[in-house]
């Protein structure tokens, strides 16, 4: 054994002969193999990511022999059995090395030395298994460190499989089949999902609370598991409850949809380690991609266009505020471990920056436990563009374009389409590139979102990356005829991405509308209730994903999101018309939705240009409500007193023989009341053979009943003939017509019952909820404004605030406390 010295470090060798000659090899970046002698110190350059020193020896022929070999790091580090490059952990044998020998003349040729290397595991940075055995024997030295070099980087780039000695395809990695898959999640996306595994011959398994026990989702699997509770932190926000009923029913895959746990690393680490299969990007892509500063550091790192701003670890309030004078208002501060637009304060100027920082803080801690803020620069008039990535775990990364999200309401997503109207075919392709080195950067294998800011001039900025499936996605998938969720099981059980980025091609033109339970009218407050009837026209082209049907409760529990309709055309005006039809012709009944909201959207003139940004909602549009035409509203009030004239001559019990409506006095017609948005009025008809003439509001109409057909009914009024849909809920009626629109009547009793008699200085609840955060007691003194308590129903809160100056008088709820709409909250003292 001896010793010898090599850049100031000492190394054991095993050679026998006199007159050793040391020689590095350094392994560079641009895939070169270079030869040095003795102490050139090459391991210190800084292109070399590895290298190895050979101990030579003249043999008594004149020419060397390899006696010793030396893995080393560029630190100069020996190795005795791993090493780590570019992420990549490799573990090896060192093979034979002599027995072969080199020229004196010739031995700065390598390529003559035989090193046989046997590499038993390459894993990448996050432990994942790429290659089990990799031999490369009886190739030359060189030869086989060039091959390994390639062979990494054909991990990234997945070009070829077959280029390495012995490896195969086969070999990288054992594909895991699924058999049964369980969704953590309810609602369309749990359906969703089911219909893709259906095709694949796939079971499935839905988990559902009590307060989903007779959902849709929950019929449509093949096997429920109850797991309890009504709220999402009772049941599918509980990871134990969502591992339990995978186990208990042999499911070897969950699926977490999005929302609730799709996004928590620690789920995803928990579903791998109990030996489940997850569907989803490693759990490593989700953390770093959880803090919107962490994932910016990264984007910056690998060149991804990153927006202007400052993510720094000094989050006092006066780094922050000094920071966001540097980079010049108007600014926007985000909360690094959020999302939704909570913990989110848009700032003109330095005079509102300290309550904005805090409430920013307070709303992030208080959503997030975390109450980390960045800053970014804001855009008065930017895009929200989005690009949908998939990865495999085979190194494969591309991007399946992009998705126009700006028409936004309080930063949640209303309308979605692809591709976007905006951006040009440059943009595109650069967006693209920047979407797959985002994911390339994080080694992302499932489906993702990169989201991205970009400017009127076409300059873009990278926002974050979302880490699951999201609720857009058909749109995409219905111009690049792509199932995503099947792409993602494909890619869970460990195939590899089957066609390459120059196969994906965007066909015709997908918009995306989200139907809501909400009023547009009262400042879009959730509304809940049961859907008396749900039926969806049938359009070529049109899509509905929805977890509902007739009869089906929309509770205070969840989202209020009722279905998602996607339209398909040629051209983008096609996709708008067809999903302008669908909205038209839906009949969605028992409560006040969006739709009347969404159809405006899709008939304004600008949205039709294209000629939007985020802020459309708030600066070029304005819904109006519910404001049709009084010649649309007489002939959908005419269709309804004719309907409730044709149910009671069905009810009738006696006198059948007599006419409907007969009168000793013939002169005499019949009334009815009704209100129509606060606002009553009489109607008068008479009854001439089954035919109605009608009249209200100094106007006359002529009524004919032509068919009925399972609550549609074909009405001829004023000689104009059309179907008429009409649904009733109490003494509230939705009429509803094609092409007309739908309202709603409520019909007011000769003989009400008393009024009961309003609470003075009374505060009630504006909907069913549940109340946060009662903020005041009685004999609290507060201001006209002071917020009074927080309520929260479908993951919306709200805040009830006092009317004027005064003095609580009683306080009547609690924290934590459900209460219905019109619920008495507080009552203040009246002066």
């Amino acid at each position: 054994m001896n010793k010898i010295k090599i850049n100031n470090k000492e190394y054991i060798t095993k050679y026998n002969h006199s007159n050793p000659v040391i020689t590095y090899i350094g392994l560079f970046k641009n895939n070169e193999i270079d030869l040095f002698n003795d102490t050139d110190g090459i391991l210190m350059h800084p292109e070399v990511i590895f290298g190895c020193v050979l101990i030579t020896s003249k043999n008594v022929h004149g020419s060397y022999s390899i006696n010793d070999v030396n893995f080393i790091d560029k630190e100069n580090n020996i190795i005795n059995n791993e090493i780590t490059i570019n992420g990549w952990n490799i573990q090896f044998e060192k093979g034979q090395y002599n027995g072969v020998y080199v020229d004196k003349y010739v031995k700065n040729n390598i390529n003559t030395f035989d090193l046989r290397l046997l590499i038993l595991r390459i894993t990448d940075k996050y432990g994942q298994v790429k290659v089990e055995r990799f031999s490369n024997e009886n190739k030359q030295f060189s030869s086989s460190i060039k091959k390994l070099y390639s062979f990494l980087q054909e991990l990234k780039t997945n070009d070829s499989w077959n280029n390495f000695g012995n490896l195969k395809k086969d070999n990288l990695m054992i594909s895991q089949k699924i058999t049964k898959l369980l969704v953590a999640n309810r609602g369309e996306i749990a359906i969703r999902i089911f219909k893709t595994c259906r095709e694949m011959g796939i079971a499935t398994v839905a988990v559902f609370s009590d307060a989903d026990e007779n959902a849709l989702f929950v019929k449509y699997a093949d096997e429920a598991v109850r797991i309890g509770g009504n709220q999402a932190s009772e049941s599918y926000l509980v990871m134990d409850k969502i591992i339990a009923a995978a186990k208990a029913t042999g499911a070897n895959a969950i699926h977490p949809g999005y929302g609730f746990l799709s996004e928590r690393v620690e789920f995803a680490q928990r579903v791998i380690d109990e030996k489940i299969i997850w569907v989803g990007p490693h759990p490593k892509a989700i953390e770093v991609m959880g803090s919107k500063i962490g994932a910016k550091n990264i984007m910056q790192l690998h060149n991804v266009p990153t927006i202007p701003g400052y993510q720094g670890d000094d989050q006092s309030e006066a780094t922050i505020k000094t920071k966001a004078i540097e980079i010049g208002f108007p600014i926007l501060l985000k909360a690094s471990a959020g999302g939704g637009g909570k913990g989110m304060r848009i700032v003109r100027e330095e005079k509102e920056l300290d309550k904005a920082i805090s409430e920013a803080k307070s709303e992030a801690w208080n959503g997030f436990g975390d109450d980390t803020l960045l800053i970014e620069k804001y855009f008065d008039s930017a895009r929200h563009v989005e690009f949908q990535i998939f990865g495999d775990k085979h190194g494969n990364a591309l991007h399946l374009f992009e998705r126009e999200c700006s028409i936004q309401r309080r930063y949640q997503k209303v309308v979605e389409e692809s591709p976007s109207p905006f951006i040009t075919d440059e943009t595109r392709k650069k967006m693209g590139d920047a979407a797959v080195a985002a994911c390339k950067a994080i080694q992302y294998d499932n489906a993702g979102t990169v989201e991205f800011i970009v400017a009127p001039d076409q300059s873009f900025y990278f926002l974050e990356v979302n880490t699951r499936l999201q609720v857009e996605h058909p749109v995409t998938e219905e111009v690049t005829g792509l199932d995503l969720v099947r792409l993602q099981i494909e890619v869970a059980e460990g195939n590899p991405i089957t066609f390459k980025q120059t196969d994906i091609t965007q066909n015709g033109h997908a918009i995306e509308v989200r139907v809501y339970a909400e009023d547009p009218a009262n400042n879009f407050l959730p509304v809940t209730g049961k859907i008396i009837d749900w039926i969806a026209p049938n359009i070529n082209g049109l899509r509905y994903d929805t977890g509902i049907e007739s009869g089906s409760e929309i509770s205070t529990f969840y989202d209020p999101m009722i279905a998602k309709i996607i339209a398909k055309g040629k051209n983008r005006i096609e996709a708008i018309s067809k999903l302008t039809l669908a909205l038209q012709e839906l009949v969605l009944t028992g409560f006040t939705t969006n739709k009347n909201f969404l159809t405006a959207i899709l008939q304004n003139k600008d949205f039709q240009k294209g000629d939007f940004d985020t802020h459309f909602l708030d600066k070029k549009f304005k819904h109006e409500g519910e404001k049709y035409p009084q010649d649309t509203l007489d002939l959908l009030t005419c269709a309804l007193q004719h309907y409730r004239f044709i149910q009671r001559e069905k009810s009738r019990t006696l006198a059948q023989g007599v006419p409907a409506g007969w009168r000793n006095n013939p002169y005499q017609a019949q009334q009815e009341k009704y209100s129509y948005n606060g606002f009553e009025f009489t109607i008068s008809y008479t009854n001439e053979n089954g035919n109605l003439q009608i009249a209200f509001a100094d106007k006359n109409f002529t009524s004919k009943f032509i068919s009925e057909n399972n609550k549609w009914f074909t009405l001829e009024i004023n000689n104009i003939r059309r179907q008429f849909f009409i649904s009733q809920n109490g003494n509230q009626y939705f009429v509803h017509a094609p092409q007309l629109g739908q309202i709603v009547l409520q019909s007011v009793d000769k003989f009400p019952s008393p009024i009961e008699e309003t609470v003075k200085g009374g505060y009630i609840a504006p909907m069913p909820g549940e109340v946060t955060n009662v903020l005041v007691k009685t004999g609290d003194v507060v201001k006209s404004g002071d917020a009074l308590l927080k309520m929260i129903s479908m993951k919306m809160e709200s805040t009830i605030e006092a009317h004027t100056d005064g003095e609580v008088e009683e306080v009547y709820v609690n924290n934590k406390q459900f209460v219905e709409a019109g619920t008495l909250l507080l009552k203040m003292k009246e002066e």
